[in-house]
């Protein structure tokens, strides 16, 4: 038996016995849209908890337009141009509108990486793209303090907007619950210090810090209350299937319209599983999330919950950009010198996380679930030292050694990686 995991912009094969019981875990059919245009266009027609989008843009003076940094395959090329004639038509300057790059902590999209992040040639000829930078201290503005300490300080570019949208992708997040509304802003648009302050190890820590998890979500608490600071916001929210087809939009309030769109792919994304499994396969959901090592986490993380204590998990990343930011890398070193409990007592102890540390906090799940065996293409010796895990140099044969080890043949298969969240649920 062959089976295709998501790999770089391809697939990866891997070769299954055919007397073993292989459990292939997948997102459930979903619908597509016939017509993506006109899907945008019907959503924009009417809002969850709002008016029209041309309605709310009716009399104002400038908007700014958030859209998700590479990591992301948001549809901003079908999004994109049929909103921005909509605030023209409203009689917004086209001077004062700006699309902002919600990049975090991440580094800047730009040359063509930009081109192929926004989607259309018209939108980059005409309109103001720029890149946010979490760094840049002149660029923020203080909107106060959260009941639990965070300072927030976010992206002028975006506070002083009359008109704020935001626009992204509704998929399962290992710490925010799920992708996409709130998410956009904070980290996306969110000063260097906002971010650290609630991505600390107290925070990353929290049960309810999980996939698909919002309510009692910390993260997720402390993104509503940011959004609240800002007043009035609005939001695009998308869905796509496991071949990037539109499956859903929606346009409205940010905070309504997004929990529409969780409403949505929940019962899609959310795979019950019954029994936990000696061997994991999985992947990093393919270009863009597997350009990193970093992003590379995020599917480890997603199968721990139907992987058997001790249990083999075994994922293909192809890291064609290396494994992250300086700052990871550092992280990483860490995490090899003081051993995974050394690390996490270190980082406990810290007000502010140090940037990116988060993510190896987050290595640490998997890494006390079970082994975790990476096969990845790109990483260069010096990275592969450093990612904490086993490497391996051939997938098929390690799954053979891995079934005849445990005595059991049964395999899980997930080859979208983190964009499916199976669920152990004994029947």
């Amino acid at each position: 038996m062959k089976i295709d995991l998501l790999y770089g912009t391809g697939t990866f094969p891997v070769h299954l016995d055919d007397d073993w019981q292989v459990d292939v875990i997948r997102k459930l059919a979903m619908p597509v849209c016939p017509d993506p245009q006109a899907a945008v266009r019907a959503a924009l027609s009417h809002g969850a908890g709002s008016r029209s989008l041309l309605e709310e843009a009716r009399g104002r003076s400038s908007a700014c337009i958030l859209i998700c940094d590479i990591t992301r395959p948001v549809p901003n090329g079908l999004l994109l141009p049929v909103i921005l004639q909509q605030l023209l038509d409203a009689g917004i300057p086209r001077k004062k509108i700006c699309i902002l790059v919600a990049t975090g902590l991440h580094r800047p999209n730009e040359g063509q990486e930009l081109e192929e992040l926004v989607g259309s040639s018209w939108v980059l000829q005409n309109f103001r793209v720029e890149n946010h930078f979490a760094r840049n201290d002149a660029d923020h503005v203080d909107l106060g303090t959260t009941r639990t300490g965070t300072r927030v300080k976010l992206d002028r570019r975006f506070v002083e907007a009359d008109l704020k949208i935001a626009t992204g992708l509704v998929e399962p997040h290992f710490m925010a619950g799920y992708s996409g509304g709130r998410k956009v802003i904070a980290p996306g648009v969110a000063h260097r210090e906002t971010i650290t302050t609630f991505h600390n190890a107290r925070f990353m820590s929290h049960p309810g810090a999980d996939s698909c998890i919002l309510d009692g979500n910390p993260l997720h608490q402390e993104q509503l209350e940011i959004v609240r600071m800002l007043g009035q916001v609005f939001a695009v929210n998308t869905v796509i299937d496991e071949h990037r087809n539109l499956s859903f939009v929606n346009f409205g309030e940010i905070v309504q319209s997004h929990l529409e769109s969780v409403a949505f792919t929940r019962d899609f994304v959310i795979v019950p599983a019954a029994r936990r499994y000696r061997t994991v396969v999985t992947s990093a959901a393919g270009y863009p999330l597997d350009k990193t090592y970093y992003q590379t986490v995020k599917g480890m993380v997603g199968p721990i919950n139907i992987l058997e204590p001790g249990g083999n998990l075994i994922i293909v990343s192809e890291c064609s950009e290396g494994l992250g930011s300086e700052e990871y890398a550092d992280a990483q070193r860490r995490l090899i010198d003081l051993g995974a409990e050394g690390f996490f007592a270190e980082i406990s102890r810290k007000d502010y996380a140090g940037i990116d540390e988060w993510q190896t906090q987050m290595q640490l799940k998997p890494m006390r679930a079970g082994k975790v065996l990476l096969y990845t293409g790109r990483l260069s010796a010096a990275d592969r030292a450093l990612t904490g895990v086993h490497l391996i140099d051939s997938v098929d044969e390690t799954l053979r050694k891995c079934v005849a080890e445990s005595g059991d043949s049964s395999v899980a298969v997930i080859p979208e990686g983190p964009y499916v969240v199976p669920v152990y649920q004994p029947e």
